[in-house]
Formats: structure tokens, C-alpha cells, sequence
């Protein structure tokens, strides 16, 4: 944090928790010359303003919430780079190795700080190391097949990858529904492990990066409705099917069932990423799409992602 946005932290808090002391002093005042429960004189349909100050109990519970947020400032970190009295830290990193916790532990210690985070990190190892590391040694084949592994694969991911793929996996426009068996990539074991710890970016540019003119949209959209199996009208189809062979099988295949080495989506099984209407279809074609899966295995870990990839493939392969 650099020293301008440190200081106008530190003044901000500084002036709303003085504003709140002199506000909370004005409402406490009776300085109108009325007397408490008297007209203010002012009324309007029916209601009329009375003389009310805050309650005295009620103006002591602000003051306390005021005076705890002083010492709270004060002792742990909030003021801007200012770390607090008692040189608390959750981490200096974002995401840690349990080794690196260690020495962060050890260092912080020699220094009399406390560094919660890494040591959250270690009790966790601790007490949920060894059941990871029994999993991690359990071929993936057979790791499907234990509930108590599914359900711990189920857990970390409505904790990672839900907000994505939605508590159901079933994801939502623009992230994939895990359960319908449909694969950019493929679905095996070994590839969904490697989709989930180096991640994936789909990329689909403009038009394909063809020369495929606004005019051609409705029927490329009418063939490739076509080669999902829907209703279709036959000669629009038929005109798509030209534009389709300038050049869209490189990626999507001569039969429009794709190809999972370049996460081409395969066109015949009705499954949509970003809809399948004819209209999200065109949307598709003309403006490209671009996706992107982060890479898991410096976030969980491998040991944790190889139970999340038991369990995605479970999604699927009931």
C-alpha cells in the first residue's frame, strides 16, 4: 500500500469516528428550548414532532461501539499500513505452502507476532493431512467408488468451484453443466484432474477468423441447429452448410462433433455453453467467445484436487 492511500485511510476512519462522537453528543442535547416529550411544532398530516432526544442507554451503546472501535484500530491492523499494537497478521501472503507457513510461523514468533492464518494452516494439516494424503495415494478409479471421499470431494467444491458451476454443478450461460456428460475437453479421470489443477482457456475468435459475412449468420446458425438433431429449415441449412465448409470443420470437425485436444465444442449433442437458440447461436459466431478456467493446483493443492476430480467425475457417471 503505498503512502497516499495509507493516509487517506487513516483519515477517513479518523473523521467518520470523530463525525460519529459529535453527532451522537448533538442528538443527545436537548438545546431547543422545548421541553423533553413537548411539540416541536411541527406537524404534517395528522403527525405531529415531538421533543425526543435518543435514549440514554441507547446513546452509552454507541458510545461503547465507538470506544471498542478505537481500541480495535489500535490493536490490530486497519489504519491504513499501520499494523496494530499487537503486530497481528492473517498472512503475508495470499496462499501458502504448509512449508512456507511453518517459517512464516517460526519468523513471527522470534518477532512476537502472530500470523493466525499459517497457523490455522498447520493445525489444519495437522488434524486433515494424513486423510488427504491417503486419498492422493488412492487411484482415481477407485476413489470414485468411496462415499466417504465423495463426500469430502463434494464439500470442497460447493467451497471452490460453486460459485461457477452452481451448488448442483449444473453451472449456468458461460460455465458448464458437469453433469450432463457433455466434455469440452473430455471427461475422463486423468483429464478432468488435469483440467481442474492447470485449468483451461477456450478461445473461439470472431466469426472463427473467417471470411464469413454478417448476411451468412442465419443460415451458418440454421445448419449448425441442423447438426444438433433440432427442427430446421432445410434450405437455409443447406446455405449454412457452404459457410460451415470455408473453414469451421478445422475446429469443430467435418461432423460437427468437435474436438476435445482444442476444446472445440461438439455441435450434435444440443449441449450449449452460451445458449442454443438461433439468435445465441449468431451471437456466438459473429462476436467469438472467450473462456477461461483458473488453475487449481497452487490454490487446493494436488491432494485436494485429485478428490474434487473423483467427485466432478462422479457428476456424470452415476
Amino acid at each position: 500500500m503505498t503512502n497516499f492511500w495509507s493516509i487517506w485511510i487513516i483519515v477517513l476512519s479518523s473523521v467518520v469516528i470523530i463525525g460519529c462522537v459529535f453527532l451522537l453528543r448533538a442528538c443527545s442535547k436537548n438545546d431547543t428550548g422545548v421541553e423533553e416529550g413537548e411539540s416541536m411544532g411541527h406537524s404534517f398530516d395528522g403527525i405531529e414532532e415531538l421533543n425526543n432526544p435518543l435514549p440514554k442507554w441507547w446513546s452509552y451503546m454507541f458510545y461503547i461501539t465507538i470506544v471498542f472501535g478505537v481500541i480495535y484500530l489500535a490493536l490490530y491492523p486497519g489504519m491504513g499500513s499501520f499494523k496494530g499494537l499487537l503486530g497481528w497478521t492473517s498472512s503475508n501472503q495470499s496462499v501458502r505452502t504448509l512449508e512456507e507457513s511453518q517459517k512464516a510461523v517460526e519468523d513471527a514468533l522470534k518477532e512476537g507476532r502472530w500470523v493466525q492464518y499459517d497457523q490455522e494452516v498447520i493445525q489444519a494439516d495437522e488434524k486433515f493431512g494424513p486423510i488427504f494424503r491417503k486419498y492422493a495415494e488412492t487411484p482415481l478409479e477407485e476413489l470414485v467408488n468411496n462415499k466417504e471421499a465423495l463426500k469430502v470431494g463434494g464439500r470442497l467444491f460447493l467451497q471452490n468451484c460453486a460459485m461457477c458451476h452452481g451448488s448442483d454443478a449444473r453451472g449456468s450461460k458461460g460455465f458448464p453443466n458437469l453433469t450432463d456428460g457433455a466434455w469440452l475437453y473430455g471427461g475422463e479421470l486423468e483429464t478432468i484432474k488435469t483440467s481442474i489443477m492447470n485449468g483451461r482457456h477456450g478461445m473461439m475468435p470472431p466469426k472463427g477468423g473467417l471470411p464469413i459475412e454478417d448476411s451468412e449468420l442465419p443460415g451458418l446458425a440454421e445448419y449448425v441447429v441442423k447438426l444438433s438433431g433440432r427442427e430446421h429449415d432445410a434450405a437455409l441449412a443447406a446455405q449454412g452448410q457452404g459457410s460451415f465448409m470455408k473453414g469451421c470443420f478445422a475446429c469443430h470437425g467435418m461432423d460437427g462433433t468437435g474436438n476435445k485436444f482444442m476444446g472445440a465444442p461438439n455441435l450434435t449433442d444440443n449441449a450449449w455453453l452460451y445458449g442454443g437458440s438461433r439468435g445465441a447461436i449468431q451471437q456466438s459466431i459473429k462476436n467469438g467467445r472467450s473462456g477461461v478456467m483458473p488453475a487449481w493446483k497452487d490454490v487446493l493443492g494436488e491432494e485436494k484436487v485429485h478428490v474434487i476430480s473423483a467427485y466432478v467425475y462422479s457428476l456424470s457417471n452415476k
